[in-house]
């Protein structure tokens, strides 16, 4: 649904574009609106808008399909957009780098999980 009520292809947010162009972000990178997206975001698109004011504070690109009701492949074409626009920058998230998350912090996961 749009801001309007009606509904609304979710392509028409990337002018019919389904990917980023050569951009592949992962769901855990995290997103944080840049000082030029601060000045900016009153002139976006409400969608562009939308993640500019999310980004505020870092969320992840998944969270930010979550709060747009939205396909991630859908965000990940504008957070792209955003991002040569230097309006977002895209910071690696804590697993990027190595295999996964390490033991201890599985471990507390599983006892929190138990203790459920």
């Amino acid at each position: 649904m749009t801001e309007s009520g009606r509904f609304a292809r979710q392509y028409v947010h990337t002018s019919g574009r389904t990917q980023a162009d050569g951009v592949e972000y992962a769901l855990e990178a995290l997103v944080r609106v840049t000082p030029d997206g601060e000045r900016a975001m009153s002139v976006q698109q409400p969608m562009r808008r939308r993640i500019l004011e999310l980004a505020k504070s870092p969320i992840s690109i998944a969270e930010v399909g979550a709060h747009l009701g939205v396909h991630v492949g859908v965000v990940r074409v504008l957070i792209a957009d955003l991002s040569a626009d230097r309006l977002v920058r895209i910071e690696a998230s804590a697993a990027s780098g190595n295999d996964g998350p390490d033991i201890d912090t599985l471990q507390v996961l599983l006892r929190q999980l138990e203790a459920l």
